[in-house]
C-alpha cells in the first residue's frame, strides 16, 4: 500500500520541485454502515450473496432496493466503488427468480462498460445464462438468439436507438416483458448527448405501452447537485433518490499541484502537460499504479509521448509499462489496455475520460488529472478511479493557466467545500425532438404523445409543413421519402455526420471525428495524433468530408483561431439584476475558423502562424447577455481605460467561469463582446451554447448570473499579474489573439455590475 504522505514529502524534495504542491487535502477513512432489508431476500439469493461476501448491505443498498420492490423509479447518487450495481442487479435477480418472463434492460453509455457488467453477471448463477450484451460488436449469427431468449440485455443508447427501437418487431418478447430499465452512470448523459438519451428513454416508454408493459426505472449516477431533478428529466416519470452513501472508504490525500510560474513579468506558468508527464513519471518509476487524465484526444498522446521521454531519459524500465488509452482507438486496442492494466501487465495509461467510467481495471493507487475535468462531480469520479480496493490512495489536480482552475489553485475550499453542479439536459431542443419525433412515426404513427412533453404538437406541427410527416385519421405518419431515419441521427452530437480521417500512406482509414470539431481538428496543416504517431492534414475535401493525411516528424501541434458574429432573432426572458438589465434569448451564431497556430511540444511556444480559408458554419443557439450601466462606461474613459477591451476581458474570464454553476466543458459555452451591439444599438457581453438549439447552460447563467459576476470578478482580483494573462482574462481560442484586453477595466465593469 502508498504511503501517501510520504510520497508527497518525496516529490517536494525533488530537484525541479518549486512550490507546486498548493494544497492537500486530507481525505478520512469512512467505515461502512448496513442495513436491513424489510422482507428478506430470495433464500438461493441470499445464500450466494453471502458466499460472495455481498451481504450485509450497505445502507443506500437496502434502500435502494426496498424502494424497487414497492415500484418506484430510483435514482442512486453515491460516491465511486460504493456498490451501486447491486442496487439493480438484486431486483432484477429478484424478478427472474420469481416471474418467470420478466426481462430487464441495462444501458451502458459504452460498449466496454456493458462487457464489463456481463463479466460481473457471469458470476451470478441466477442471471448468468439470462443475459447478453447486444451491442455493434455482437455476431450476427448470435442476434437472433438473443433477441429469442435473453432476458437481461445489456446495450447502450446508441444500439436502443438506431437497432433495437427502429426494429421492435422483433424485440416484441422483450418490450412486452420488461420490468426493469437500468441507467447507469446516468451523470453522463448531460447536455446534447443526455437530451438526445431523454427522447430515446421517452421512445423506448412509447413502445413499452405499445406492448403493455410499463418498466420501472432503476438509474447510478456519481454525485450531482440534482440527481432527482435530472433522472426526471432523463427519463419523463418521477424517482425517488437515494442519496446516503453507506459505503466504507480507504482515505485519499488529493493535492492541489500548481505548475510554478515561469515569467513574472507575464505570469505565464510551465506546461501543466509537461507537470503531469514529470508526476507520472515519478509515480509509475516508483511503481505505483498509476491512471493520469487528460483533457482530449490530443493531450492524452502529447502526455504519454512527454512520459515515455521522460521515463527514456532517467533509463527507468518503466517505459515499456505504460500506454495512452482513447476514443478512437479500434476495440480490439482498448480491450487489450484495459486487460493489460487490470492483470498488473501496465503500471500506468493515460487515458481521456473514456477511462472515468466504473469499467474494473483493478486497484490503482494513485490518480494524475491534468487540468480541472470541467466539473466538480467528473474531478471525484476521475480521482475516484484510485483507491477502489478500500486502501488509501493519492490524487493529483494540476492546474492549467486559465481561470477557473486557477481560482481552484488560490481557493481549494471552494472545490472541497461545494456541492456538486446539476446536470443539465433539455429533450426539448426543437433540433434534438424534432429527429426523434420522425424516428418515433418509423415505429408507431404519431398521436397525442404525452411522453414527449409540452413542445410535441409545435414540433410535429413543424415537421408535417416541412413535408416529413403526413397526418391520416388522427394519426401522423413518416412521409414514404424519409426512410430509416434513426441511422442518420448520432445521438452523440447535434449532427449524424462524421468526416474521416485517410492515411495516405496505407489509404486507410484512421479514425473519424464529429462535423462539428472537424474544422477545429483536421483542417489543412493541422497536426493530428494517434496512437502516439503525429500526422499532417495535407488536404480537407468537404465534398466527401475526408481529411488526407501523412505520418509527420514535426515536434509541434496546431491550435485553431476564429471568428464569432452573433444576431439575436428573439427575447424569451428577461430580469432587472442589481441595476442593469439581463436577457435570455434566441440567436444565430456564426463561427469562422480564420488561422491556426503552431506550438512546440514540451514549451507550447507559439512558433508560428497561418491562415485557413474555411466556409462559416451557422447554427442557432440560446444565449444570455446584459447591459452594462452607463456610469461605469464613463467612468472607464475618465480613467483612460479601454472599454472594449474591459468587455472582452470579461467575457473571456465570465466563459471559463460558468462551469463552476453547471455541468459543462469551457468547449460548450461561447462568447461575444462588442461596445455596440446592431440588435440593440449597444454594448453587449453575450455568452451561448456551442450547441445548435441549446441544452440549458445559458439558462442556468441567467438564474445564476449575481454568482457569476461574483466570482469573475474574485477570479480577475485576486490573479498576481498586471496586465492580464492566460490565468484570469486570456483565452486559448481567442480568435482575436486576445485584443484588446484591459483587466482593470474588465474589474472596473464587473464591480459596476454589482453595484446595488
Amino acid at each position: 500500500m502508498i504511503d501517501t504522505s510520504a510520497f508527497v514529502h518525496y516529490l517536494s524534495a525533488q530537484p525541479g520541485y518549486g512550490g507546486q504542491i498548493v494544497h492537500v487535502e486530507h481525505i478520512p477513512h469512512r467505515d461502512a454502515e448496513y442495513a436491513e432489508l424489510e422482507q428478506p431476500l430470495h433464500q438461493s439469493l441470499d445464500r450466494f450473496l453471502r458466499e460472495d461476501k455481498l451481504l450485509p448491505l450497505y445502507t443506500h443498498q437496502a434502500e435502494a432496493i426496498n424502494y424497487a420492490r414497492q415500484g418506484m423509479n430510483i435514482m442512486v447518487a453515491t460516491s465511486s466503488a460504493s456498490g451501486k450495481t447491486l442496487c439493480y442487479n438484486i431486483p432484477v435477480m429478484e424478478s427472474v427468480l420469481t416471474e418467470p418472463s420478466s426481462c430487464a434492460l441495462y444501458l451502458f453509455p459504452t460498449k466496454a462498460l456493458a462487457q464489463d457488467q456481463l463479466r460481473t453477471l457471469r458470476d451470478y448463477p441466477h442471471l448468468a445464462p439470462e443475459a447478453a450484451t447486444f451491442d455493434g460488436d455482437t455476431p450476427q449469427a448470435e442476434r437472433a438468439g438473443i433477441r429469442k431468449s435473453a432476458r437481461v440485455l445489456l446495450t447502450n443508447p446508441d444500439m436502443l436507438h438506431v437497432g433495437i427501437l427502429p426494429n421492435h418487431q422483433s424485440w416484441s418478447r422483450l418490450l412486452r416483458h420488461l420490468k426493469y430499465v437500468v441507467v447507469d452512470e446516468a451523470h453522463i448523459y448531460r447536455g446534447v448527448f443526455g437530451s438526445h438519451v431523454a427522447c430515446v428513454l421517452r421512445r423506448l416508454r412509447r413502445l413499452c405501452n405499445f406492448y403493455g408493459s410499463s418498466p420501472r426505472f432503476i438509474c447510478c449516477s456519481a454525485t450531482i447537485a440534482n440527481p432527482g431533478e435530472h433522472a426526471e428529466r432523463l427519463v419523463g416519470l418521477p424517482f425517488r433518490v437515494v442519496a446516503s452513501d453507506g459505503s466504507p472508504y480507504g482515505g485519499k490525500e488529493f493535492v492541489f499541484w500548481n505548475p510554478p510560474i515561469i515569467d513574472e513579468a507575464k505570469s505565464v506558468r510551465r506546461s501543466a502537460n509537461s507537470e503531469a508527464a514529470n508526476l507520472f513519471a515519478e509515480l509509475v518509476n516508483s511503481d505505483i499504479r498509476t491512471l493520469t487524465f487528460a483533457r482530449t484526444r490530443r493531450l492524452t498522446e502529447l502526455i504519454y509521448n512527454y512520459t515515455r521521454h521522460r521515463l527514456a531519459e532517467i533509463g527507468s524500465a518503466q517505459a515499456k509499462k505504460i500506454k495512452a488509452y482513447r476514443a478512437g482507438y479500434l476495440p480490439k486496442e482498448r480491450r487489450q489496455i484495459e486487460k493489460e492494466l487490470f492483470s498488473g501487465e501496465l503500471t500506468g495509461v493515460v487515458a481521456t475520460t473514456a477511462l472515468e467510467l466504473g469499467i474494473d481495471i483493478g486497484d490503482l493507487e494513485a490518480t494524475v488529472l491534468a487540468g480541472y475535468p470541467g466539473s466538480i462531480a467528473s474531478t471525484w469520479q476521475q480521482a475516484g478511479r484510485s483507491g477502489r480496493s478500500g486502501d488509501k490512495s493519492i490524487s493529483f489536480l494540476i492546474g492549467v493557466d486559465n481561470p477557473l482552475d486557477q481560482y481552484f489553485m488560490r481557493h481549494p475550499d471552494s472545490f472541497f467545500g461545494k456541492s456538486v453542479e446539476n446536470a443539465l439536459v433539455n429533450p426539448d431542443n426543437p433540433y434534438i425532438l424534432r429527429a426523434h419525433l420522425l424516428c418515433a412515426a418509423w415505429e408507431s404513427p404519431l398521436g397525442s404523445e404525452e411522453v414527449f412533453g409540452s413542445t410535441f404538437e409545435r414540433e410535429r406541427e413543424g415537421l408535417e409543413e416541412e413535408g416529413l410527416l403526413r397526418e391520416r385519421r388522427g394519426k401522423w405518419y413518416l412521409s414514404p421519402a424519409v426512410a430509416y431515419p434513426a441511422q442518420n441521427i448520432n445521438i452523440r452530437s447535434t449532427s449524424g455526420e462524421n468526416f474521416a480521417i485517410v492515411d495516405t500512406s496505407t489509404n486507410s482509414l484512421l479514425e473519424t471525428v464529429e462535423a462539428c470539431v472537424a474544422f477545429f481538428q483536421i483542417h489543412p496543416g493541422a497536426i493530428y495524433l494517434h496512437q502516439g504517431e503525429s500526422y499532417l492534414v495535407e488536404e480537407l475535401d468537404l465534398p466527401s468530408r475526408t481529411a488526407y493525411a501523412k505520418l509527420t516528424s514535426a515536434n509541434y501541434y496546431t491550435q485553431t483561431k476564429e471568428l464569432t458574429d452573433l444576431h439575436i432573432t428573439r427575447v424569451i426572458k428577461h430580469k432587472n439584476c442589481r441595476q442593469t438589465r439581463v436577457y435570455l434569448g434566441e440567436v444565430e451564431v456564426t463561427t469562422t475558423v480564420v488561422g491556426f497556430k503552431k506550438k512546440a511540444q514540451f514549451t507550447e511556444e507559439v512558433i508560428g502562424e497561418e491562415p485557413l480559408d474555411l466556409p462559416p458554419q451557422h447554427f442557432p443557439t440560446v444565449a444570455l447577455w446584459f447591459d452594462l450601466p452607463a456610469r461605469v462606461a464613463a467612468g472607464l474613459d475618465k480613467g483612460q481605460l479601454d472599454f472594449a477591451g474591459g468587455l472582452h476581458a470579461v467575457e473571456h474570464a465570465a466563459i471559463a467561469i460558468l462551469p463552476l454553476f453547471a455541468l459543462c466543458d469551457r468547449n460548450d459555452i461561447g462568447g461575444v463582446s462588442t461596445p455596440l451591439h446592431p440588435d440593440t444599438g449597444k454594448a453587449q457581453i453575450f455568452i451561448y451554447d456551442a450547441y445548435p438549439g441549446g441544452i440549458g447552460i445559458a439558462e442556468k447563467g441567467f438564474d445564476l448570473v449575481e454568482q457569476l459576476w461574483q466570482t469573475t470578478l474574485r477570479a480577475i482580483k485576486e490573479c498576481p499579474c498586471q496586465e492580464g494573462c492566460p490565468s484570469c482574462i486570456q483565452s486559448p481560442k481567442c480568435g482575436n489573439n486576445n485584443k484588446p484586453l484591459d483587466k482593470k477595466a474588465a474589474q472596473r465593469l464587473l464591480e459596476g455590475l454589482l453595484l446595488r
